[in-house]
């Protein structure tokens, strides 16, 4: 028998919970393409708990909204900012 092999434990865990990086451009077009999808969903009234998924749909989508919204403020800001920079640059060199 082969007793005592089970108790030790796994040397890799069985899925790995690694973050992606995703550049600003590729976050946009990510989450345009998740508010596209969602709605693009088409509800299943006879579906039960489709009260709860809709819900969760429509709280996802305002979130996803929300940080696209913030991510083309940021755009809008970076590139000011970085301007700002040079020019102080420049001027005291």
């Amino acid at each position: 028998m082969r007793r005592g092999m089970e108790c030790l434990p796994p040397r890799e865990p069985a899925f790995r919970t690694e973050s992606v990086a995703l550049t600003p451009n590729e976050l946009t077009r990510e989450l345009r393409e998740l508010i596209a999808a969602l709605d693009r969903r088409v509800p299943r009234v006879e579906q039960v708990g489709e009260a709860a998924i809709a819900r969760d749909a429509a709280a996802l989508r305002e979130k996803a909204v929300q940080r696209l919204s913030e991510l083309e403020e940021q755009s809008k800001v970076a590139p000011l900012q970085a301007s700002v920079r040079s020019r102080f640059a420049r001027r005291y060199k």
